[in-house]
């Protein structure tokens, strides 16, 4: 599909905290290891975005903006965005990647940051009523999310183990 005129780069490359929803460009990349990437797309109204976020949450002060290295603040903005757009949650399809275990030779601890950041990208992929089609998370290998905003597709390829 031609970029009519399109001139920018081929690829926002999203880095840890940050998050893109809408048009402007033709894909989006990141590479994750702990952190969790969740894309969203809307196949009707050909919309989505994608966020990238290290830990899962945090007591934040009221005065205080949100903050994309958060889960429940990157997804919160990402659904801010879509209803701006005149959509809803309920109309995106999402992916879920990453919380790889980035320290396996450690004991476990129920502090795995890699296993919270999975459980509250669930969480709240449930809650909001998106409907999940792609999941890929655990493990102990770093991924990298390659989604079109042309058409939605989503591709994630795995890496080396870390460690």
């Amino acid at each position: 599909m031609p970029d009519r005129g399109w001139t920018g780069p081929r690829e926002l490359n999203l880095m840890p905290g940050e998050l893109f929803f809408g048009a402007g460009v033709p894909s989006l990349r990141t590479l994750i290891g702990s952190c969790v990437a969740v894309t969203l797309w809307n196949p009707r109204h050909r919309i989505g975005g994608m966020c990238h976020y290290l830990l899962p949450n945090r007591q934040r002060p009221a005065n205080e903006p949100r903050d994309g290295k958060f889960g429940d603040e990157a997804i919160g903005m990402l659904v801010d965005a879509l209803k701006r757009a005149g959509t809803k949650p309920a109309d995106f399809e999402a992916h879920l990647y990453g919380g790889a275990d980035t320290m396996p030779e450690l004991e476990r601890t129920n502090r795995n940051i890699g296993e919270r950041n999975i459980e509250m990208g669930w969480s709240l992929i449930d809650q909001f009523g998106f409907s999940l089609v792609g999941v890929d998370v655990g493990d102990n290998v770093p991924r990298i999310v390659r989604m079109s905003l042309i058409d939605g597709t989503v591709e994630m390829r795995r890496g080396q183990p870390i460690g």
